[in-house]
């Protein structure tokens, strides 16, 4: 997992350093498998109406609840680099 865990940190990276912003899908989906990779599976309750950028988080987390960590920084892994090759 050393690996896996070297590609996935080099990928948190990457993502802070792409030339242009993705899209706000792309960027949910960056947050939640990051989540699923790092904590495991949502926590807490779904924030409130008010608190939209939260809920559309939270719910994005939650659709991958069962996602084992590696399998998480896999794809985590595999997404970073379409992004990359899509926004530079």
């Amino acid at each position: 997992m050393s690996d896996l865990q070297t590609q996935f940190e080099a990928a948190a990276q990457t993502v802070q350093n792409l030339a242009r912003r993705p899209d706000d899908q792309s960027l949910l989906k960056v947050y939640a498998l990051y989540k699923q990779a790092t904590a495991g599976d949502v926590q807490g309750n779904r924030p409130g109406f008010m608190d939209m950028a939260g809920r559309f988080k939270y719910d994005a987390w939650a659709k991958l609840k069962g996602t084992g960590q590696e399998a998480a920084m896999q794809q985590y892994v595999d997404f970073v680099g379409q992004l990359k090759a899509k926004y530079g």
